[in-house]
């Protein structure tokens, strides 16, 4: 299977299915002497890892991950950093009636007609639990950009309607409600919401909100490796994303362009309605984009489908599933995004000679 490698130089490639023997990544393009743990990886992990509230699946999983090689004495070496996780409460049986048919809004269909078979134990490789490795390379990654000054940070902005109020934010408030939000009022409301969905064998879905701080301006290329169009190719890569906008995004379409464009100022713009990108290049100001989530596609309601014989069914998915997958994908976002960030800082390096330059006149050298 191609497509499982991310990056230019700043490489993941991820790797396992939902109940096979483990799932991880493999980080290539690390810079040596960054302090890495796995204590490090799994305070990552521990945020999208399942049944820690009733509004994540109940598969009881520890998530524990295990650095096999790229680490030495606590710091980075250079060389390929590998990432397991073992799974340990797969319960393969949930899944096994699903062989025979196509579950709505599932990639099972269209897996049966790129291969000709596929692992329906949940979902195999198009399951969400690939996002691990993501989340473990994200971890790596996230140690350049604060080596450099760099802030990353997402939340959910909305479930189900429910938005949380931008005069409401904390940032603290993020990782105090079990749905990520920067309002605790909305978080109640959004709960709620979610019981309702519950009750009714429903799921929800939301948009998800992320800021990039103290990026350098100079970041991206202005044709086909736009920043923006790299953030927006890492973040439709995830399973459950089906929008992207950065800055004012779809908001800018019915706006002047006395409206939408950014002034300059002494010290940097008065506004940021580019969402910290122009001309596919970091501007200096904050970067924010957000992803919209669709609903779990897994629902125990009753809906239509057909077998692979083309028969139509009403089936009930049996198993265990998110009602919504908004507050895990959180932490996925956040992952994406650094990875892509780190890419960039690497891949720009060469951009000007008086960067290279810097980064090697005077450098000591023992033979």
């Amino acid at each position: 299977m191609s497509g499982s490698v991310f990056g230019t130089i700043f490489q993941i490639s991820t790797w396992g299915e939902s109940h096979g023997k483990g799932v991880g990544v493999t980080v290539d393009g690390c810079p040596a002497g960054i302090p890495l743990s796995e204590t490090d990886i799994q305070q990552w992990l521990d945020r999208r890892k399942p049944g820690q509230s009733k509004f994540t699946t109940q598969r009881k999983e520890s998530d524990q991950a295990e650095i096999l090689s790229g680490v030495f004495e606590g710091k980075t070496t250079g060389t390929p950093i590998a990432i397991m996780v073992k799974n340990t409460n797969q319960r393969s049986g949930d899944y096994a009636e699903i062989a025979s048919y196509y579950r709505p809004g599932h990639a099972d269909y269209t897996f049966d007609q790129k291969y000709g078979f596929r692992d329906y134990r949940g979902g195999g490789r198009s399951s969400g639990r690939e996002t691990i490795g993501r989340v473990a390379g994200g971890a790596v990654a996230m140690g350049l950009l604060k080596a450099v000054g760099i802030d990353l940070f997402a939340y959910t902005k909305e479930i189900g309607g429910i938005r949380a109020d931008p005069g409401k934010f904390s940032r603290e408030a993020i990782l105090e409600n079990a749905v990520y939000m920067p309002d605790m009022d909305a978080a109640a409301r959004a709960a709620e919401l979610l019981e309702q969905c519950i009750r009714e064998q429903d799921s929800a879905g939301g948009i998800i909100e992320c800021v990039i701080r103290h990026v350098p301006a100079g970041l991206g290329d202005p044709v086909f490796d736009k920043l923006d169009a790299k953030l927006a190719a890492a973040v439709f890569s995830i399973g459950a994303v089906k929008g992207f906008e950065v800055g004012d995004g779809f908001a800018a379409a019915r706006a002047r362009g006395s409206e939408n464009n950014d002034c300059f100022c002494k010290g940097g713009k008065k506004t940021n309605h580019a969402g910290g990108i122009l001309g596919g290049i970091s501007d200096g100001s904050d970067i924010i984009f957000r992803a919209a989530i669709k609903p779990t596609p897994s629902i125990s309601a009753v809906q239509e489908t057909v077998n692979r014989d083309g028969e139509e069914i009403s089936i009930s998915i049996k198993g265990r599933h998110d009602p919504v997958i908004v507050p895990r994908a959180v932490v996925v976002v956040e992952a994406m995004a650094a990875l892509t960030v780190a890419d960039a800082l690497l891949t720009g390096m060469g951009s000007r000679v008086d960067t290279v330059r810097e980064a090697y006149t005077g450098r000591s050298v023992s033979i």
